[in-house]
């Protein structure tokens, strides 16, 4: 059995957020996502409506502070990190990370350079970056078995 990377694609403009999020949720084959992307290049702004595209009506805030919020929807719990203020994989631990992580609910994480070590294999990464022309690009990269 090989491996093959899938590759997404998409540059838009805060305008497209909803329609990227549709695309991105059709696109993953997990339910824990990785957020990359410098500050202030639109992770919460996506992530806000992801979580709306999941079914959630609830209010979606970055976890700057509280490092985990959770939102519920009809079928699922979505559970949002921001790990940008850890500064260790023993804080992750501390605040209980691994019960969120194989809850079998959906996992949205910024800043997941801070915990790396501690993720399973089963994660997409995805990847955003600010053009000079202020739209952005997403990029997706993920693993199949073909």
């Amino acid at each position: 059995m090989s491996h093959k990377l899938l590759r997404l694609e998409i540059t838009y403009t805060l305008h497209d957020v909803h329609k990227v999020a549709i695309k991105l949720i059709a696109s993953v084959k997990t339910k824990t996502l990785l957020f990359y992307g410098q500050m202030g290049v639109g992770k919460t702004t996506l992530i806000k409506e992801i979580v709306r595209v999941l079914g959630s009506n609830d209010e979606v805030t970055s976890p700057t502070f509280s490092l985990v919020n959770e939102y519920s929807s009809e079928n699922d719990l979505i559970f949002h990190f921001d790990c940008y203020r850890i500064k260790s994989v023993e804080e992750a631990y501390n605040f209980g990370i691994e019960e969120y992580l194989y809850s079998n609910n959906w996992c949205i994480i910024e800043w997941p350079e801070r915990i790396e070590t501690i993720l399973t294999t089963q994660t997409e990464r995805i990847y955003l970056e600010l053009n000079l022309d202020n739209t952005r690009t997403l990029k997706l990269n993920h693993k199949i078995n073909v």
